[in-house]
């Protein structure tokens, strides 16, 4: 295959990468019970961009992760109950590990106040950030569970009920 016939490299999706990094700056301050104004200086000055432990992080929209780290903070009181109601019985909030619980929260907190993105581009973005840690049933879960909650918040997503 020459120069020619390779596929054009696409730009870094610099909201993507934010999401990434919220997700994980979140799974940061549940496990490590991290200060949020902690985490956002630490991931602005030291990872979005940079090179971490031999691992570079791409270039994010470094305005759209603290609005999503904080928003998830600040609204966690309603993120929660939502997205407990969304699951099924058997698998309440509690019961999922920390980097689900994450990418959920994250997630829903879009779905709820980033009107200004279509539903199917956050549902997508996440699916996509669960399978960056996840080869099995949860990148499945969170777009079920992200579609629910949009229904209900919303009334927008692909089912009925």
């Amino acid at each position: 295959m020459s120069d020619a016939d390779a596929k054009p490299i696409k730009p870094a999706n610099k909201r993507g990468a934010a999401r990434l990094a919220a997700v994980q700056a979140l799974y940061q301050m549940d496990v490590g019970g991290t200060p949020l104004l902690e985490i956002v200086a630490e991931y602005e000055t030291f990872r979005l961009g940079q090179e971490v432990d031999g691992e570079t992080y791409r270039d994010a929209d470094a305005a759209w992760f603290r609005d999503v780290v904080s928003g998830v903070v600040r609204g966690q009181t309603e993120i929660d109950p939502l997205i407990h109601t969304s699951l099924t019985p058997d698998w309440p909030l509690a019961r999922l590990d920390t980097t689900l619980r994450a990418i959920l929260r994250a997630g829903t907190y879009e779905v709820m106040n980033r009107k200004d993105v279509p539903v199917a581009v956050i549902v997508t973005e996440y699916v996509d950030v669960a399978k960056a840690f996840y080869s099995e049933d949860e990148p499945r879960l969170v777009n079920a569970v992200l579609d629910r909650i949009a229904r209900r918040s919303r009334g927008e997503g692909r089912g009925t009920s």
